[in-house]
């Protein structure tokens, strides 16, 4: 029953988070306060960076970077909305690392599952490509989450965590300025 109950407080916190990001871009108000303030938008870049890494924030953070991305510079949003989600990603990582990651370890040993595909994830290979694919999901428009797992199931270090997080966020921010600039018709 509990599993149940937090199945549904999750998708109701995802619907009222698509829902926020439609009134953001309705009301306009990234605009505003872009054209009334100097600074916001490299306040705004960065926070909607940091915000850019949840799941239940992401949809309001794509809407906000995405407008600052048409209202000035992508490339100064694209540097600071990445050093934002590298904080955030920082924050994701430890908390995913010791206990989604531990988790999921812990079904995959005991799961009932062919032998060969419990040898397969003890493979080389496997662990090798575990970063790679977590870097690729932390550069797409998706949660990190998923991504700061499989980042967490590599035992990276720190130093590494830093410049893939950054090159990666910088990437996908910069991509989805793109995107908001051509559905813009800028």
């Amino acid at each position: 029953m509990k599993g149940k109950y937090h199945l549904i407080h999750l998708s109701g916190s995802l619907l009222a988070s698509v829902l926020f990001a439609a009134l953001i871009i309705r009301s306009g108000i990234v605009h505003v306060l872009i054209s009334t303030t100097d600074g916001f938008a490299q306040v705004g870049s960065f926070v909607a960076g940091f915000f850019c890494t949840s799941m239940l924030t992401i949809a309001p953070s794509i809407v906000v970077l995405g407008q600052l991305s048409v209202d000035t510079s992508i490339w100064s949003v694209a540097l600071i909305g990445a050093v934002g989600a590298v904080c955030g990603d920082y924050v994701l990582f430890w908390i995913v690392r010791d206990k989604f990651s531990e988790d999921v370890k812990y079904l995959i040993s005991h799961a009932t599952m062919p032998m060969r595909f419990k040898a397969m994830w003890h493979t080389r290979l496997i662990h090798r490509l575990l970063p790679f694919i977590g870097a690729l999901i932390i550069a797409s428009p998706l949660p990190d989450e998923l991504g700061l797992a499989l980042l967490g199931f590599s035992n990276i270090r720190k130093e590494r965590f830093f410049l893939v997080m950054f090159c990666m966020n910088f990437i996908g921010i910069y991509v989805t300025g793109l995107v908001a600039r051509s559905i813009a018709g800028v």
